[in-house]
């Protein structure tokens, strides 16, 4: 990793503002939707242990060993990534106001450090690829945001989700639920699409076999390129949650931006969901995959995920829940993909084939999903 180190004048600056410099406005940045997303996750407890954007030490231990410098496990980098001239402007004030799109002040951090990293370093440690097929490299390559800040963070409020319904919750508040339910044991699912029949069914064996309650808790910060909008993904869920038992299940949308970084970030969201109060978490074959490489081969084993996280499981402090592929058959419902009958008709459930038959107008069968996600999704035509 490349460090450049800041002016004389800059780096006294950044340990902290003179006389001089408190009567002078901080520079502001507003903070992209990405960065968003993890100051909402540090300030509210979702990205405990930490307390801020990763400094120098920890974002290097974390790229080379999934771990920060304490020894705690931390697979995915949190960083604050900014042009030069926002970090010339912030070393030489010595703080700099974190805003949202409209100029409103959510944050400040009081700048410590300041560094230029090795950005394909990253991408090659954390996706394990530099191949600009996958959606976070574009992001990594990108010379424009090349410096790296930390410091002490001090937050004014969280940022507003008035594109969502009512349904962002921080730890504090889920955990709260959850005692107020007599919960004491909830199965956490992720997801990033609208959840079709088998992925429902996939929850309800989970559930069963853990003996627990239900949270849904799909992340609605940016995903994929051309994944639903988060708003009319909500919309799907609320639809799910009808089938689902009422008195133990419930909705909570996670603001957390994906890097679609597979193996590393499976592990990632199980240690986010064990912060949100859950006991067990689902970890789906091709967790947090990008689907294809420039070659056309996947980015990542379809079993990589599960493998990683289970290697973990004595020490992220929740039980890990690796299910079976499930198929349909018809009359029966749907079954472990290898507990099919030998010449048994069965057909495998994607939401990619879901989307198409949405897409073509052509009717979508009950078994695949229920007839009110479907209309959700046909409101997008």
């Amino acid at each position: 990793m490349t460090t450049l180190q800041p002016s004389p004048s800059s780096r006294a600056a950044a340990q902290g503002p003179t006389q001089g410099t408190t009567q002078r406005k901080a520079p502001v940045w507003r903070l992209d939707a990405r960065q968003r997303c993890d100051l909402e996750l540090i300030a509210c407890g979702g990205f405990a242990p930490l307390t801020s954007f990763l400094g120098r030490a920890d974002y290097e231990s974390v790229c080379t060993h999934m771990r920060l410098t304490s020894g705690a496990l931390w697979p995915v980098p949190v960083v604050l990534d900014v042009p030069e001239p926002v970090m010339r402007a912030a070393t030489g004030h010595g703080r700099l106001v974190l805003a949202d799109p409209y100029g409103v002040e959510l944050a400040a951090l009081s700048l410590t450090e300041a560094w230029r990293p090795d950005r394909l370093a990253e991408a090659r440690a954390v996706l394990g690829s530099i191949d600009p097929a996958h959606p976070s490299v574009g992001r990594l390559a990108d010379p424009r945001h090349e410096w790296y800040l930390t410091g002490e963070l001090t937050v004014k409020r969280l940022p507003s989700h008035p594109d969502l319904p009512p349904l962002v919750h921080t730890p504090d508040q889920l955990t709260t639920e959850f005692r107020r339910r007599g919960w004491t044991r909830v199965v956490a699912f992720n997801t990033r699409n609208p959840m079709h029949e088998a992925h429902r069914a996939l929850v309800l064996r989970a559930a069963e076999a853990e003996d627990a309650c239900i949270l849904i808790h799909p992340v609605v910060g940016p995903t994929r390129p051309g994944d639903i909008p988060a708003p009319v993904r909500a919309r799907c869920y609320r639809a799910t949650m009808q089938a689902l038992p009422a008195e133990r299940a419930m909705l909570s949308l996670l603001p957390l931006a994906m890097r679609m970084a597979g193996p590393r970030e499976a592990l990632w969201h199980a240690l986010v969901r064990r912060n949100y109060g859950a006991t067990a978490f689902i970890v789906g074959r091709d967790h947090a995959g990008p689907g294809r490489d420039s070659t056309g081969r996947p980015f990542y084993d379809q079993y990589a995920a599960q493998r990683l996280v289970t290697a973990h499981a004595g020490e992220i402090g929740i039980r890990v829940v690796c299910p079976p592929a499930l198929s349909y058959i018809e009359g029966v419902g749907y079954v472990p993909h290898d507990e099919v009958p030998p010449g048994r008709e069965a057909w495998e459930v994607s939401g990619t084939r879901l989307r198409q038959l949405v897409a073509d107008r052509r009717d979508v069968p009950s078994w695949l999903a229920l007839p009110a996600v479907v209309a959700e999704l046909a409101s997008m035509r």
